[in-house]
């Protein structure tokens, strides 16, 4: 059966591009009539001047002249009837003529005996009465009445084809045979994407820094029990002058998955050694050593629903816990921050304009106070949740054919975030808790200026002031930071690109006089006067890259060369960079690197920075990173 579908299809193709369709069945082939002329391959007409009483070798003539003579017909009705007659043959011959050329063409190529396709052609008014009709010749007849054509012009093998797998295709979707393990569809809504990172990291420490207990490490002190400042023991101290070399590893693993109606949900899990907000590495041998597991954490986990109907015009809203949604630089957010809440973003391209708008904007919970805050207190105490506001507004510009720009400027509103002043108590032990431990930031690098948050009563249970002072730690300056963000792309030297990129960020919000007062940490250096106050409200960074601008090909490369500036209160040191330094404000130098692509999904990257302390005792510090990097 599919052999002789096959076969219709050829004659149909072949029909097509050559002449009119063959009947599939010998059969059906117009038999000559015995009132006709069978060894004419045209149908008999009458003559240009044909006469009505006379005779004729055409049986319609004669058969009209005798339904004259009868009285069936008028004279003037027979002229009629003989001039349709006449068009109709005139239509018929040029058909069969057609018909004639085609069969002499396969003839003349395969040797395919002519005589089997020289019966004349018949009318048949059945079919559409207004119009002659012919019942084509029969094809050469073959076995099991199955119509061979023995030779096919190139062109008709590929309509054919293509014809053939069209209608193959169409049957296997419809009866899904084509596929038996066909994927239900809500699988084909998935897009599934992992990279795994593996990073050679050494850190290195000038032989001058100092390492007499003048960097407390405030986020042990502040994520730990308080601290008795009244001890003889050393608070927890960050690592100024050791050098280490670690092995680190980052897997990412997560999937976007579309909805009906404009909305989607997107997921992605990730390695680490802890929940920090600005990394995913784990480092190899860590977590206790000897081959042990390493955990995993959620990521990202969002909904987003995208707003369609106006022309030129896209916006989407997310909520839950999503990427970045600024156009911002790592000064103020580590690349792997993720955004808890809410957020929308648009942008509308102007018709016949080269600069198309854009926006951001969003609120994001920082911190939730413990439902049961104090756990160990009847009494609970008031929320001391932090929020942060945002907004930035920007454009993309196509200033020139090689040349694009997009610049920006945000306002970052952070509520509460500061560490305030607790009511005056008094603990007892390192348990007790005071009513604004809470202020105390949750996660915090280094570089930011903190001031003891408690307000401990002197009395005869801490010897007047001189034991059990247990101490918490908070922000001395409050944060709202206003940042513009530029980038430009030169593409001339297309594939290779040169872009420049730089952000410029001051904290509004910081009031020197009132941090001097109560800062523990950034005073100095001598040039301030030693003790004194020395942070800072501002920062800045610029890079330039020179290559490719993505790496998809084996061979692509790009390479970095930059400088920033970032003074203590700038931006808060718990979401900046983790790499530049050790992480944190309050830094200052240079970083250079390259990467090259191994393969479209591997590519093979370093990176040298050096960073200075810029207020408070000396500290110097180099970070050089080779990265391993795949992705799918």
């Amino acid at each position: 059966m599919f052999t002789r579908r096959i076969s219709l299809i050829a004659a149909c193709a072949l029909a097509l591009n050559q002449g009119p369709t063959f009947a599939a069945d010998p059969s059906t082939a117009a038999s000559p009539s015995p009132a006709e002329e069978p060894a004419s391959p045209t149908p008999n007409v009458a003559s240009p001047t044909p006469s009505v009483s006379g005779k004729s070798t055409s049986v319609t003539i004669n058969l009209i002249n005798r339904m004259v003579e009868k009285g069936l017909l008028s004279k003037e009705d027979s002229a009629d009837l003989i001039k349709q007659a006449e068009a109709d043959a005139a239509i018929a011959r040029e058909q069969t003529e057609a018909v004639q050329a085609a069969v002499q063409q396969i003839a003349s190529v395969q040797s395919i005996p002519t005589d089997s396709y020289a019966t004349p052609p018949q009318l048949d008014p059945s079919v559409n009465p207004s119009m002659p009709q012919q019942e084509l010749p029969a094809p050469y007849p073959g076995p099991d009445d199955t119509m061979r054509v023995s030779y096919i012009p190139e062109s008709v093998k590929d309509e054919m084809r293509e014809q053939i797998k069209a209608d193959v295709l169409a049957q296997a979707r419809e009866e899904n045979w084509s596929s038996p393990r066909m994927l239900p569809d809500w699988v084909t809504r998935f897009r599934l994407f992992v990279d795994v990172r593996v990073r050679y990291q050494g850190d290195y420490f000038s032989s001058g820094n100092d390492n007499t207990g003048a960097f407390p490490n405030f986020n042990a002190i502040n994520t730990g029990a308080p601290f008795d400042v009244s001890g003889t023991v050393f608070s927890p101290q960050l690592n100024v002058d050791q050098n280490r070399n670690r092995t680190r590893l980052r897997l990412r693993f997560g999937a976007e998955v579309t909805l009906r109606d404009n909305f989607s949900v997107g997921f992605r899990i990730a390695s680490g050694s802890d929940n920090s907000p600005v990394t995913t590495n784990q480092t190899l041998g860590g977590s206790g050593g000897n081959f042990s597991k390493y955990q995993i954490w959620l990521d990202r986990a969002f909904i987003r629903y995208d707003f369609t109907g106006i022309e030129n015009f896209n916006a989407a809203f997310f909520a839950g816990r999503f990427e970045n949604p600024f156009f911002s630089s790592p000064v103020i957010w580590d690349e792997d921050v993720g955004f808890d809440g809410f957020a929308l973003k648009a942008n509308y391209k102007i018709e016949g304009s080269p600069v198309t708008p854009f926006m951001s904007a969003g609120a994001f919970p920082v911190f939730n106070t413990d439902f049961n805050y104090a756990t160990n207190q009847s009494a609970k105490f008031k929320s001391q949740d932090k929020w942060l506001y945002a907004a930035q507004v920007g454009i993309d510009w196509k200033i020139l054919k090689d040349l694009t720009a997009k610049f920006a400027a945000a306002y970052y509103r952070f509520d509460n975030v500061e560490g305030k002043l607790s009511d005056p108590f008094t603990p007892l032990t390192a348990s007790d808790q005071g009513n604004t431990d809470a202020t105390r930031p949750s996660f915090a690098q280094k570089g930011n200026t903190y001031f003891a948050i408690r307000n401990i009563v002197p009395n005869a249970s801490n010897n007047f002031g001189t034991t059990n002072q247990f101490q918490y730690f908070g922000l001395a300056s409050k944060f709202t930071d206003v940042a513009l963000t530029g980038k430009l792309d030169y593409g001339h030297f297309e594939p290779f690109h040169v872009v420049l990129t730089g952000e410029w960020i001051k904290n509004t919000a910081f009031n020197e006089q009132d941090i001097a007062a109560k800062a523990v940490n950034n005073r100095g250096p001598a040039s301030t006067g030693v003790g004194q106050f020395a942070g800072g409200d501002t920062a800045w960074i610029v890079n330039l890259r020179l290559g490719h601008p993505t790496l998809e090909n084996r061979g692509d490369w790009a390479i970095d060369l930059g400088y920033r500036y970032v003074e203590s209160d700038a931006v808060i040191d718990g979401f900046t960079e983790s790499d530049f330094g050790g992480g944190g404000t309050n830094l200052k130098g240079y970083s250079f690197g390259g990467v090259v692509a191994l393969s479209p999904d591997v590519t093979l990257g370093l990176r040298w920075m050096s960073a200075n302390e810029i207020a408070g005792p000396p500290l110097k510090s180099d970070v050089l990173l080779i990265d391993l990097n795949s992705k799918f």
